[in-house]
């Protein structure tokens, strides 16, 4: 039997940053496929790993990708694309 430490409700994160980035990356490229105008934000958070794709310039029209990966999993729990 494996254990597992768990604080505040939530198991200890086993993917990286690195790891959630790389998920959200992939498919934020097959979105959008440039996506050097935008400045990349990864957090974790209390629901997962936050990916946020901000666009670099304030003043052009849009948004990027946001993902939310599982910190567990490394699975895409939510995304959501602003065009």
């Amino acid at each position: 039997m494996r254990e597992e430490s768990v604080e505040r409700g939530h198991s200890r994160p086993t993917i990286t940053c690195d790891e959630a980035l790389k998920t959200a990356q992939v498919d934020a490229e097959r979105a959008y496929r440039d996506l050097s105008s935008y400045r990349i934000c990864v957090t974790l958070e209390h629901d997962g790993w936050h990916v946020d794709y901000e666009l670099k310039n304030v003043a052009t029209q849009g948004g990027g990708p946001h993902y939310v990966i599982d910190s567990v999993s490394g699975r895409i729990v939510t995304k959501r694309y602003e065009q």
